[in-house]
């Protein structure tokens, strides 16, 4: 009977949490999609059930929240865990405040911690703003993300516009305190009939003490990073054992990287790539036809395909991405990309491609819902936030690597694969 059970708002989110879960010495699945009812449960210590929310209608992200919810519930969890990002991706109409809301009153819970933090990744909260690096959100240059812009830096400030509740601050100084300091300060708030806490965290034995902090409340809301401390919770009750959560089997077969994300960081992963690895970069604006670039990328790939990787991408700097919304439609732009990169991994795994690493949330929803798996086992990370995975229900035994747009050094796509070797 699993431990804990986690709702995340994207796939590549999902697999960022569930590596966290693993590296803590649990042992862990990612559903894809919300299971049916009479879909049996895994026999591990955390369920992540990932779900494509983070741009969804807010009415329909809550729908699909609380359906993985109940479904956790049945399946004996004793702690959920509502994840998004650890730059807070969001607009003021949500969806964070709206599917933390409705968590929260079907938990009856009343109150919940919200600590996107990720210092490994160079995202910090502080006084209740949050950090890339040394600047605000607002002035990082990952403020203007194409579907989900957070330009505010100010969580109170973001959260209170979601939500009916109210919204506190756990400063950093009560955090440096310890976790029985937390505590305290959590339930003062609580008590005040806060609804959320935003908790300052600027290292990691700040989300380990808020972790310990948290022992027992129901749910807990955040990016991957504050669930590292959530693993040491079971295990001082006694309830998770020592083994080796990570192991996954092998997939013999060619390589492959599909990069639908327009963020700065893989722009520059696909920079080093380049001048390494053969490349091929799609230009929808000038063909926006998914099946047209689908086949051409095929076309392209096919006399290349072996143990070196080759990169195929569709990403492009803001200005490109821009003027393909304008003449699109914000909408159409990102679903031409998302059917034309998941047509490509299709006939990429038909040609014999068995380790894949594909950057962009949206661009791995949209694949793994094309090869048709439903259960993601999650294996060692290659760069914090990003575990290989092993898939299971498709057509093929496959690893994936589902890689946030902001997460990784910046030869990650070699990286991933000399991992393997």
């Amino acid at each position: 009977m699993a431990l804990l059970g986690c709702i995340a708002d994207d796939f590549t989110g999902a697999t960022d949490l569930a590596s966290t879960l693993v590296r803590g010495g649990m042992r862990t699945v990612q559903l894809i999609g919300a299971p049916g009812p009479d879909e049996p449960a895994p026999d591990v210590d955390a369920i992540v059930v990932a779900l494509k929310s983070r741009t969804a209608p807010a009415r329909q992200a809550v729908g699909e929240s609380l359906a993985a919810l109940a479904w956790l519930q049945a399946a004996g969890c004793r702690q959920m865990f509502s994840k998004y990002c650890s730059t807070f991706d969001s607009t003021d109409e949500g969806n964070i405040g709206p599917v933390a809301d409705a968590l929260i009153a079907a938990l009856g819970c009343g109150f919940a911690v919200a600590c996107p933090a990720f210092p490994a990744n160079a995202r910090t909260v502080y006084q209740g703003h949050l950090f890339v690096g040394h600047a605000l959100l607002s002035e990082s240059g990952m403020q203007d993300h194409p579907l989900t812009p957070m330009r505010d830096p100010n969580l109170l400030r973001v959260l209170s516009r979601q939500t009916d509740g109210t919204v506190g601050l756990v400063p950093f100084v009560t955090v440096a305190r310890g976790a029985a300091v937390i505590r305290s300060a959590l339930a003062m708030l609580k008590e005040q009939g806060r609804r959320y806490a935003i908790v300052d965290a600027v290292t990691d034995a700040d989300l380990l003490a808020i972790g310990e902090a948290v022992d027992g409340q129901a749910l807990v809301t955040g990016g991957s990073g504050v669930a590292m401390g959530l693993p040491e919770n079971f295990r001082r009750a006694g309830l998770l054992g020592q083994e080796d959560a990570g192991a996954l089997p092998d997939a013999p077969g060619a390589a492959a990287v599909l990069a639908g994300s327009c963020s700065r960081a893989t722009l520059f992963q696909l920079g080093v790539a380049r001048d390494q690895l053969p490349t091929l970069e799609l230009d929808p604006m000038a063909t926006p036809d998914p099946a047209a670039l689908t086949a051409q990328a095929l076309a392209w790939a096919e006399n290349k395909l072996g143990d070196t990787p080759v990169v195929i991408a569709a990403s492009a700097p803001p200005d490109r991405v821009a003027a393909l919304q304008a003449r699109l439609g914000r909408d159409a732009a990102g679903a031409l990309v998302e059917e034309t990169m998941a047509g490509i991994a299709a006939g990429l795994v038909a040609r014999g491609v068995r380790r894949m690493v594909v950057a962009g949330g949206e661009t791995s929803g949209a694949v793994v819902s094309r090869l048709g798996v439903k259960r993601l086992r999650i294996g060692a990370e290659i760069d914090p936030g990003v575990p290989w995975t092993y898939a299971e229900g498709g057509a093929a035994p496959l690893l994936l690597a589902l890689k946030s747009g902001n997460f990784g050094g910046r030869d990650f796509f070699l990286q991933a694969f000399e991992q393997l070797v």
